[in-house]
């Protein structure tokens, strides 16, 4: 580490306090650790008591940490750090430290922060168990009340919410061969430190050591709440092995059911899913992409090409509770996560994984960028971009939007006619759309998308102005081939120019909604 200490200079600017200044630690430092844990065998974090692990969901959930011990409650800092115990999913212990200005000092342990309403588990807790990772939290409301809006736990993971959300999907440093048959590899975070801010400032700085068999990285966190939560991310990368598949800037989420899958035998709920969709911008050709979120009957992985990546994100666009119907999940308030790139990005494409669930609790989702250039053994990358969570305006979207997909059989009453067809409807809405009248020349633009033009037959195609929705929709009448999944791109225009996202879907066989055969 290097040594010295830390000076910092206030300053008032429209009423919040900044500081600058040297400190007693770098981002340099935590690369160098980094490097040298690449250079080294690699060593599995020590697993905490298998009493602990063994906990089941509720016992470990019993275990609550007392607000009142929060770091930094006691000094002028708007944001308080809480300490997450080990246990259940939380197989191993982090290391924790505080910057402050005496420099670098180690968190302890302490046993008697935590409430544990079993005295025969309490007394097994040993008194130097450690912490599994820590909650930030801030004011995010108009008074003091401090509410948690970032959380850093298990493996690699870290979630976050804007001022009117509750925690749903979750970060990740970095994913490795997600969704391929060698197996998913995953690396987790194994060291944080954590900057102590200045008083009254709304920013805080993270930094994280990450290690796994074939990758070690140097995270530095730049956070600032808010109703929409953003985090710089700064990462540098050291490959100790030849990785087939990096996922860089992984998102991970929950789609069980939604109004484009079959219901679920027993499920009163209308929907369940902490996201519902994934967006891609390709700045190159100004295009905004929406795939609709599916629960597949098998493992499937889609390679979504992009010339120029300018953001993407798992996105939660069902955000009205009768949606849901669910009064303790609150699902119609999980938030949406979008990604945006800065420096250190290569060509590449956005991969989504797709993983059967026959329940809730499984996250099932994952998405991230996977570079073009493989990744070598012994390499070294470095990446910037900004992450941020909130509700699903965070993309800073112009175009109209896809607000709600169904399918059904093409051979029923309201679908068609038409033997082994579906019929599929995409309302839109926001955007230019906004401004249209109610019998403006608007068209339908629909083709399929995966280059085989043979895969399914576009029967028909049309679009109707729903003046009780105030949406317009696209109407689709369409036969797959016998074999395959065919993907379809939708989007509605008027003068030749587009007026919407393009809407893409992948009619996956064995879906559950008939279609007539």
């Amino acid at each position: 580490m290097r040594s010295g200490t830390r000076w910092f200079i206030g300053f008032i600017l429209s009423g919040v306090f900044y500081t600058t200044g040297v400190w007693a630690l770098e981002f340099d430092d935590i690369v160098d650790k980094a490097r040298d844990k690449a250079e080294a065998a690699y060593q599995p974090p020590p697993e905490v008591p298998e009493f602990l692990r063994d906990l089941s969901y509720r016992a470990y959930q019993s275990i609550r940490f007392n607000p009142e011990a929060s770091l930094w409650r006691d000094g002028r800092s708007r944001f308080q750090v809480m300490m997450v115990p080990p246990g259940s999913y939380y197989t191993h212990t982090v290391k924790l430290h505080e910057v402050d200005a005496n420099g670098v000092e180690p968190i302890p342990f302490d046993k008697s922060a935590f409430s544990v309403p079993d005295p025969e588990l309490e007394k097994r807790i040993p008194a130097d168990l450690g912490y599994s990772g820590f909650k930030l939290t801030y004011p995010m409301g108009d008074g003091s009340e401090q509410n948690q809006f970032l959380v850093f736990a298990g493996a690699s993971y870290f979630r976050g919410v804007g001022a009117e959300n509750r925690f749903g999907l979750s970060a990740r440093g970095i994913a490795i061969d997600t969704g391929l048959p060698s197996g998913e590899e995953v690396p987790s975070f194994v060291e944080f430190w954590l900057e102590r801010p200045g008083a009254g400032s709304d920013r805080i700085r993270v930094y994280g050591l990450l290690d796994g068999p074939s990758v070690t990285g140097a995270y530095r966190f730049d956070v600032q709440p808010g109703s929409a939560t953003r985090i710089d991310v700064t990462a540098e990368l050291f490959y100790r092995n030849q990785v087939e598949q990096p996922g860089l800037a992984p998102l991970t989420s929950m789609f069980y059911y939604g109004e484009n899958t079959a219901q679920p035998l027993g499920e009163w709920r209308p929907q369940v899913h902490d996201s519902d969709g994934l967006l891609i911008h390709d700045r190159g050709t100004g295009e905004w992409l929406w795939r609709p979120l599916v629960n597949p009957s098998r493992l499937r992985l889609s390679y979504l090409q992009v010339n120029h990546l300018g953001g993407f994100g798992l996105m939660q666009r069902d955000t009205a509770f009768h949606e849901f119907e669910d009064a303790e999940a609150r699902y119609d308030r999980r938030p949406s996560a979008w990604v945006s790139p800065r420096q250190g990005w290569s060509d590449g494409e956005v991969v989504l994984v797709e993983i059967p669930t026959d329940s809730e609790i499984n996250d099932n989702i994952v998405a991230f960028w996977k570079p073009k250039d493989p990744v070598q053994k012994g390499e070294h990358r470095k990446l910037t971009y900004s992450l941020r969570f909130g509700g699903n305006e965070i993309a800073e979207q112009d175009s109209g939007r896809a607000v709600q997909t169904f399918v059904g059989g093409g051979n029923r009453v309201g679908g068609g006619n038409v033997e082994d067809a579906y019929r599929i409807i995409v309302d839109f809405s926001g955007g230019p759309l906004d401004n249209l009248e109610p019998d403006a020349a608007v068209v339908s633009k629909v083709s399929e998308g995966s280059g085989n033009a043979e895969a399914v037959e576009i029967i028909e195609h049309f679009v109707e102005y729903v003046e009780a929705d105030d949406n317009w929709r696209l109407s689709m009448l369409v036969r797959p081939a016998d074999e395959g999944a065919p993907v379809l791109r939708g989007q509605l225009m008027l003068d030749g120019k587009p007026l919407t996202e393009t809407w893409t879907y992948s009619l996956a066989p064995n879906s559950g909604i008939g279609q007539g055969r």
